[in-house]
């Protein structure tokens, strides 16, 4: 089978890799042209001068898989698409989209008789090695002409990869799953801040890691990947405490307003990544100048 992927970014170009070494024939296009010979070079990846040169290299029917930023990057590069396409290509779109963006697209594509599969991708940088969890919506024959590229991308062929639904429920499911992601990495976080405060035991950060591991109800592949950089240093003073958001976690807690389902710990995990984000902490000056006001309290001030 052969296909092409647009979009080489440290995800895009490590499924390139991936499908390469599995037998799949890969079209690669980036804007960046380092990546694209790099990739030709050490995989055999067919390259492509332009998006337009990708798509005249496959046979028809054409799979285009889509790994770019989600917003105008996806939406320019799938409106020029479209005059490039014929009935019965079909485009696959594998970053990190809001799913009402995926019903909307997949009506536009179908318009045009293109077929349109939305695959909420979960592995990170650790894909190529460990295979990719692909939460899959579209057609079913859509997804049936895709699914030797799903399964040289997963884990193994019968796991790690499910057409969960219709065209969008892909990547409703991969924001859910990131939601409860931004959750479980809370729960760590305070946990491990708890443990780090209790001076008196100076406890091994890294010991009860590596503990926690090994038959605990709390073991899960964040615990592996936390315990890998607490051996290393656990002290962690030359991080700054910042945590970004992606925006699937925002776009998690506003369909649980939109369904009015509680979700008090996905939101609060969202919220505590803010708080690390605010830079000038305005909101707590406030306070302290508000428990100053009503009771006299100590108020410090930058120069101490």
């Amino acid at each position: 089978m052969k296909i092409a992927l647009i979009g080489l970014g440290k995800m895009g170009a490590n499924m390139a890799r991936r499908l390469c070494r599995g037998g799949i024939e890969v079209v690669g296009f980036n804007r960046s042209r380092e990546i694209i010979e790099e990739l030709a070079r050490e995989e055999g990846m067919t390259p492509a001068n332009s998006l337009a040169d990708a798509v005249k290299q496959l046979p028809s029917p054409r799979v285009v898989w889509l790994m770019l930023p989600s917003g105008a990057p996806t939406e320019n590069t799938l409106q020029e698409l479209i005059p490039m396409l014929d009935k019965g290509d079909i485009v696959v779109e594998g970053g990190n989209s809001n799913y009402h963006d995926s019903q909307r697209r997949g009506e536009m594509l179908a318009e045009h008789g293109i077929g349109y599969v939305d695959s909420g991708t979960s592995g990170g940088v650790w894909g190529l090695k460990e295979g990719y969890c692909l939460m899959v919506g579209g057609e079913k024959e859509h997804v049936n002409a895709v699914e030797p590229v799903l399964k040289t991308l997963a884990p193994a062929a019968d796991r790690g990869w499910a057409h969960v639904g219709p065209v969008g429920a892909g990547h409703f499911t991969k924001m859910i799953h990131n939601g409860i992601e931004y959750g479980m990495m809370q729960a760590y976080a305070e946990g491990f801040a708890l443990l780090r405060g209790k001076e008196e035991f100076a406890l091994d950060m890294a010991q009860i890691t590596e503990l926690w591991k090994h038959g605990s109800v709390v073991r899960s592949w964040l615990l592996d990947l936390t315990a890998d950089f607490m051996k290393k240093d656990q002290n962690l003073e030359e991080i700054e405490p910042y945590v970004a958001d992606s925006g699937e976690g925002r776009w998690t807690v506003n369909e649980s307003v939109d369904q009015g389902v509680a979700a008090p710990v996905l939101t609060l995990a969202l919220q505590m990544r803010f708080a690390s984000q605010d830079e000038y902490g305005y909101g707590n000056r406030v306070l302290s100048m508000m428990r100053n006001a009503f009771g006299g309290h100590f108020v410090e001030t930058r120069d101490k």
